[in-house]
């Protein structure tokens, strides 16, 4: 998958979960933001992206900072990451988890 269509899933999957957080319906947020009623709906089927305008206004709408906004998709990856590494790990042999073991013990000291 290419970036710009792995950041355009994290996205539409990041403002889902905040307009669903804020209680408000794709229809009413895109008539408040002065679109057309279909507009949140189409990037949230990455049928379309918003302009860096509308999406500092949808920051606005959702109440948070665009730092907010993108920050979390690294926090649920990482968190999610972490568990897909536990999954790996426990799945390995006694030898080749020593060997990873030490590896990470490395990178991070």
């Amino acid at each position: 998958m290419a970036y710009a269509d792995e950041m355009g899933e994290k996205m539409a999957i990041r403002l889902r979960e905040l307009r669903k957080k804020a209680k408000v319906s794709a229809r009413k947020m895109s008539l408040e933001l002065g679109q057309n009623p279909g507009y949140i709906n189409n990037i949230e089927n990455l049928r379309s992206f918003p302009t860096i305008q509308n999406f500092f206004q949808i920051c606005e709408y959702l109440n948070v900072t665009p730092e907010t906004f993108f920050k979390t998709f690294s926090e649920k990856e990482r968190d999610s990451n972490k568990t897909d590494l536990m999954d790996m790990l426990s799945g390995l042999d006694e030898k080749t988890y020593n060997a990873v073991y030490v590896i990470i013990k490395d990178l991070v000291s």
